[in-house]
């Protein structure tokens, strides 16, 4: 993304039509699940509309797919602003920050994505700006160096993040509003597949949507992202209605099992099971026993098997449990009984 041109999201018109293809909910009663974020966004952003103010700054935190950006996206609409979106690996100088905030204009939000790999100094540019939305200038270099201050227009920034922690306290602190987003429930996953599928004209059984909601990890993009692949099976092989053995043949040819598990989460179980017989093991040891990189399998992988139960963090190292070893068919060493 061009840092200097940011994308920006009106919020009608054209946009209707990229929300349909995202299969993004259009307002807050479109939006299923995260109540108590909902609930709290409501009333922040309408006793600001009622004080006629900007609203606080939004943080939101929690894993990946959740609807973070979505719920960006509701929260300009809601105050019928425009959205400049833009992420924290684009904003690499002080620079890049100047020429996004002297582009908005008053009540627009601002939607930083990934906002914690925004570097240090470009934080502190931010901070002045979030809180007297003044922009801060430095001319020149040594004893001759003078700080210019440039009134910025009033905006609310809305940033999303997957690793809070490794956000500053002292940026942390300048947010008015922070809401952690949670896994869904499978109620809450089949509701949101029901959804989809009617906007995407897809005609799906009830065994077949409890199939795709148990294997979506508990995530709407990841049940959006199942759907659309058994969609693209029926269609291939002419299939008008999508029933549980379609969604079964197609779930197989990801290699998707009805947990959820991909081929990655079975190897990092088993590597766990057999090349380090139940562990405790390090990251470092398992990312290198599947050649994968140690914080995909941190980020990614990790958090869903361990709200699973099918593996365990220690003092020691990761472990794997019973109820994992008994998903990839290792028994446990200990239990076998040798016959001599």
């Amino acid at each position: 993304m061009n840092v200097k041109d940011p994308q920006t999201i009106p919020q009608s018109g054209p946009d209707d039509q990229l929300l349909d293809l995202t299969l993004r909910p259009k307002s807050f009663a479109e939006y299923v699940g995260q109540e108590k974020a909902k609930e709290n966004l409501r009333i922040v952003l309408g006793a600001a509309k009622k004080r006629n103010e900007t609203p606080e700054h939004v943080l939101l935190h929690g894993p990946s797919g959740l609807g973070k950006t979505t719920l960006a996206y509701l929260v300009a609409r809601e105050l019928n602003a425009n959205m400049r979106m833009t992420s924290g690996t684009a904003l690499e100088k002080a620079g890049d920050v100047g020429s996004i905030l002297t582009g908005l204009s008053d009540g627009d939000v601002l939607f930083i994505d990934e906002v914690h790999r925004l570097n240090k100094m470009v934080e502190e540019v931010i901070y002045p700006a979030m809180e007297n939305f003044k922009l801060d200038i430095v001319i020149g270099k040594g004893n001759a160096a003078k700080t210019l201050q440039i009134d910025l227009p009033r905006f609310t920034l809305v940033a999303a993040t997957t690793k809070i922690s490794m956000l500053s306290a002292p940026f942390r602190s300048r947010f008015g509003s922070s809401f952690r987003l949670e896994y869904y429930t499978p109620d809450e996953i089949e509701r949101i597949i029901t959804r989809s599928a009617g906007l995407l004209g897809i005609t799906v059984t009830k065994p077949a949507l409890t199939l795709i909601a148990r294997s979506a990890r508990a995530t709407p993009r990841v049940a959006n992202r199942l759907l659309k692949r058994v969609r693209d099976y029926a269609q291939v092989h002419n299939i008008a209605t999508i029933d549980e053995p379609t969604a079964q043949a197609a779930l197989r040819m990801l290699e998707v099992d009805p947990q959820g598990l991909e081929e990655t989460d079975r190897k990092i179980l088993l590597a766990i099971a057999t090349t380090f017989s139940g562990g405790p093991v390090g990251l470092k040891s398992i990312a290198a026993s599947i050649s994968e990189e140690e914080s995909t399998v941190e980020d990614v992988y990790e958090p869903y098997l361990m709200r699973l139960g099918f593996i365990a963090r220690t003092t020691k190292g990761r472990v794997i449990t019973k109820a994992g070893r008994d998903h990839v068919g290792v028994p446990d060493p200990a239990s076998l009984k040798l016959d001599f």
